[in-house]
């Protein structure tokens, strides 16, 4: 931080300092911390977001992950995997499909043992993944959304908050006709799950 020109801080009298400029990596140790491609929270300790890549890896590491759900048949690259055993997190993988397909429905086997590992507190902090964190992570993360009691027009806003222009009808209708009977004791959030 710089003092400019014996500037003061109006509040506290003290000498002014210049903000650093967004990017500026030396103010933060030469690191930039950049998040995958639709990243968000979903809850405590529970992530979601599209691919991430080398670029990503300061800012997965600032989180403290336990845990990666991945939602992709392909396989996952050499690279993320290193990155990963370095840093003691977990990937699980569910490879679902990501047919275009607008009658395709989401195997609801799948999203349940996803769901088992999304639930397991022991696995947070977790990030759940898919190519774009749109159609996949949306199903899931709706699934969730619907154990946790939300009403369906709040998760279907979600949903379309992160497909956009791509939201599928089918990805919907699969949230909304998953069994969540099976699935007892569900939290309605999780707390604050530390590593």
């Amino acid at each position: 931080m710089k003092i400019e020109n014996g500037e003061r801080d109006v509040c506290t009298g003290s000498p002014a300092t210049k903000a650093p400029a967004i990017g500026d990596e030396n103010e933060r140790g030469g690191e930039a911390f950049v998040p995958p491609l639709n990243f968000a929270m979903v809850d405590n300790g529970v992530f979601r977001s599209g691919f991430p890549h080398s670029p990503n890896f300061s800012f997965l590491k600032s989180l403290g992950l336990r845990s990666v759900i991945y939602l992709c048949p392909e396989p996952y690259p050499e690279e993320n995997k290193e990155f990963f055993r370095a840093n003691g997190i977990r990937l699980f993988q569910f490879g679902i499909d990501g047919s275009q397909e607008p009658y395709v429905k989401i195997p609801e086997d799948t999203i349940r043992e996803a769901l088992k590992v999304l639930l397991d507190v022991r696995n947070h902090p977790l990030l759940i993944h898919c190519k774009r964190g749109k159609h996949r992570t949306g199903c899931l993360v709706g699934c969730l959304r619907r154990l946790q009691g939300w009403c369906l027009t709040s998760i279907f806003d979600e949903y379309r908050r992160f497909a956009a222009a791509k939201a599928r009808v089918s990805d919907q209708r699969s949230i909304e006709v998953f069994d969540i009977s099976r699935f007892n004791n569900c939290p309605m959030s999780f707390s604050s799950s530390k590593r």
